[in-house]
């Protein structure tokens, strides 16, 4: 009797395939409607590979030979090698120092001749693959403290190696991964100590030191006044109170200050002023002068610039949009950096409001399908990983959009399967067929 050959279709999703598809094909036709030169010949600059829709679309090549090459692995592959793949990207970071090139003031990227390799980027896979595999282990107890701290280190050390080389955009895309422990049994109070220190930070920004300081006391005195009762009875509350008071006054006065000198770079500082409407005083000439080296080529040395253009491309779209090619912000590039994180403003303009609100639907369809299909896996693994996939999409899509209408900080993440570049591309697509080739074989318990 002859083996059966194993079948590449079976099991496969393919609501998600078709999903992937038509997202890569918008973003190819975004970069094409910005870059496309009018006068040259359309066929032959896509395949010339000089020009960036037609690497686009190599990489999207590439991405079909890697997802064929996926599906057809078998699925306990990527269990057995989850730690593997792990430390293998903890060293591409770390080689990151010796060996990288410094493009657009990260340092986060090494070169091989023409092609460019970001480790922060590819890393998610891993980080992914790792914590999947953690929290999947028949001895991991995610109910104590030491294996969420375990957890939570997996997630967080390739993001404290990001900062290190100024990639402080991607870094903040690991902290994604909170939601996949919360999913397994992560406390709901840490996650509101994290918005609550999100938003002492916003607040230490806006409020003047001293007034601060006085409201976060008061804050803690009417608390003690509500709770006199119980801290009668439990003094503990009380101390709680107070080393609470301690903290928040703490990251007041001296933590936030000490990041945003000495942690962020100045261009980063000066972009999350211009997010909350505040003006950034550089604290020396050096400073002012760095800031204004990183904003050249911008026609104006206005840090919000690029917000404010992006902002102006998606109004002047309309309802219906000017079509493809007749973008006048976007064809004469009076948008930076417009075919990678801000190409949202291209398919605002070119298709106005009816193409952006298309394009949030294919993605919240999206991501609704991965929810759908991590809650119906029988392992673990496979569902730690499903709900990893839509965080890290989620976490992209969000922050993206919401930079390029100036709601967030411009941190410099790409537009998931849309924005021009090769890894960018090629991981989202590892990251997202390897959920596909474990949801085929969702009948397995994987570990």
């Amino acid at each position: 009797m002859s083996q059966r050959k194993p079948e590449i279709s079976k099991g496969v999703d393919w609501l998600v395939v078709w999903l992937y598809i038509i997202l890569v094909v918008i973003g190819i036709t975004s970069i094409f409607a910005t870059t496309y030169r009018e006068g040259d010949p359309v066929i032959s600059t896509f395949l010339s590979l000089k020009t960036d829709y037609s690497r686009q679309l190599l990489y999207f090549a590439i991405g079909g030979v890697l997802a064929t090459f996926i599906l057809l692995t078998d699925s306990k592959f990527f269990t057995a090698t989850a730690n593997l793949w792990y430390a293998f990207g903890i060293l591409l970071l770390l080689l990151v120092f010796p060996f990288h090139t410094e493009v657009k003031g990260t340092k986060s990227i090494i070169r091989f001749g023409s092609f460019q390799l970001q480790p922060a980027e590819l890393c998610k896979v891993f980080v992914n693959l790792a914590l999947a595999k953690y929290l999947s282990r028949v001895e991991t107890d995610f109910t104590k403290t030491k294996s969420q701290l375990i957890a939570a280190s997996i997630a967080v050390v390739p993001a404290l190696i990001s900062i290190l080389q100024s990639e402080t955009g991607l870094a903040l895309v690991y902290f994604s991964f909170f939601l996949v422990m919360f999913r397994e049994g992560l406390p709901a109070a840490v996650l509101v100590i994290g918005f609550s220190l999100a938003v002492l930070v916003v607040a230490t920004l806006l409020v003047e030191p001293n007034t601060l300081a006085i409201i976060l006391t008061v804050i803690a005195a009417f608390a003690i006044y509500l709770l006199r009762r119980q801290i009668k009875r439990r003094r503990r509350i009380l101390v709680t109170i107070v080393g609470i008071w301690f903290v928040c006054v703490g990251i007041q006065r001296f933590a936030v200050p000490f990041i945003f000198e000495n942690v962020l770079q100045p261009y980063q500082v000066k972009r999350i002023y211009d997010t909350i409407g505040k003006d950034y005083v550089p604290k020396d000439a050096a400073t002012a002068m760095e800031i204004e080296q990183k904003d050249q080529g911008k026609k104006k040395d206005d840090g919000d610039y690029n917000v404010k253009q992006s902002k102006i491309a998606i109004g002047s779209g309309g309802f219906i949009g000017k079509g493809l090619l007749k973008g006048t912000q976007t064809r004469y590039d009076f948008v930076p950096e417009q075919r990678t994180d801000f190409i949202f403003c291209t398919i605002g303009e070119g298709f106005g409001f009816v193409g952006s609100i298309i394009l949030l639907g294919i993605y919240f369809l999206l991501l609704m399908r991965i929810i759908t299909i991590a809650e119906r896996q029988r392992s673990v693994f496979s569902r730690c990983y499903a709900y990893g996939v839509a965080s890290v999409l989620f976490f992209h899509i969000a922050i993206n959009i919401c930079m390029t209408i100036g709601l967030a900080p411009v941190i410099g993440i790409p537009l998931p399967f849309i924005s021009y570049g090769g890894t960018a591309l090629l991981t989202f697509t590892v990251l997202l067929f390897i959920l596909v080739r474990l949801d085929a074989d969702r009948q397995m318990v994987l570990r």
